[in-house]
């Protein structure tokens, strides 16, 4: 038998493996929103046939430590923790998982690493949410460890016509960093807590000598890339209390004063290692542009300007 038909095989047997109790529980979500429950069926189908596919080429080829994709491995256990959000209609019931429901109200969340594959959900959403409304703002929200700078750029290059305003909460590191800092003048927001850090680019090379210097300069171009883009985004105003922040021992302050370094040096020499900020730390940096120490208050009919 081939395994694609295997697979087939273990998905359409997938509630046979379920519980006696999970089995109750679908029953009940199903009775309460027949949407919802068609997500969790195809959520669990997957799950089994993945967990079937493993066990079979374990025991028919001799796969001991089978190596398969986190993303593929994962995504059925990650699609089944995702809230849904009901919603009733004149036109009746329809559930959405909660991303999507936020992005109807134009807000797109960039959680976890930056890399290929959360590059090109954020890049179709921005695309989307401009062919809807391109004068209309879209809100980012970042949390991000940081990632592949080719992905970021990516995101960074797909900024359209509508503005975005950035927000970071939790932390926004390296490729994070640098997509907050891009984000619409003025609306570039962090929360009290949130963590930013700004470093130049790493990698690694192997192979011949000439090749080696190939990916060295690469990297170095790179680097230089990195930096005329957050001088571009960063509103530094104040080099001499900029130059204080980034040195335990306030040798930068003096550097500025007797030196006169440039803004492209001081970046240059703050990005040498990697370069930790708290908000108020990234706002005199020029990375964001105001602290949230609160939801504003909602504006009630009647009250607008007159």
């Amino acid at each position: 038998m081939r395994l694609s038909q295997r697979v087939e095989d273990w998905s359409s047997s997938s509630s046979s493996i379920m519980s006696r109790s999970a089995l109750n529980a679908f029953a009940r979500v199903k009775a309460a929103s027949p949407n919802h429950a068609r997500q969790l069926s195809l959520s669990a189908a997957r799950m089994n046939a993945y967990q079937g596919f493993r066990s079979q080429l374990q025991e028919h080829h001799g796969c001991s430590n089978l190596n398969i994709s986190s993303d593929w491995s994962q995504e059925p256990t990650a699609q089944t923790l995702v809230p849904f959000v009901v919603e009733q209609s004149a036109r009746g019931e329809r559930s959405y998982d909660i991303f999507s429901r936020l992005l109807k109200e134009r807000i797109i969340c960039l959680n976890g690493p930056v890399h290929d594959h959360s590059a090109s959900l954020i890049v179709a959403q921005l695309l989307f949410l401009e062919a809807e409304n391109p004068e209309k703002s879209i809100s980012l929200y970042i949390n991000s460890p940081g990632g592949s700078v080719t992905a970021g750029m990516a995101i960074y290059d797909t900024y359209i016509r509508s503005p975005v305003s950035t927000l970071c909460n939790g932390q926004a590191c390296s490729m994070g960093s640098l997509l907050l800092a891009a984000g619409e003048p003025g609306k570039r927001y962090a929360l009290p807590n949130a963590s930013i850090m700004m470093h130049q680019p790493s990698g690694g090379a192997s192979g011949q000598a000439s090749d080696i210097a190939i990916h060295a300069r690469e990297i170095l171009r790179v680097r230089e890339r990195l930096n005329r883009i957050y001088q571009r985004h960063c509103n530094l105003k104040d080099l001499e209390a900029i130059g204080e922040m980034t040195s335990i021992d306030g040798a930068w302050k003096l550097a500025v004063q007797k030196l006169n370094l440039t803004l492209t040096m001081l970046l240059e020499r703050a990005v040498e290692r990697d370069h930790f900020m708290d908000a108020e730390e990234a706002l005199k940096f020029g990375l964001i542009d105001r602290i949230l120490e609160k939801r504003p208050s909602p504006v009630r009919a009647g009250e607008g300007a007159s």
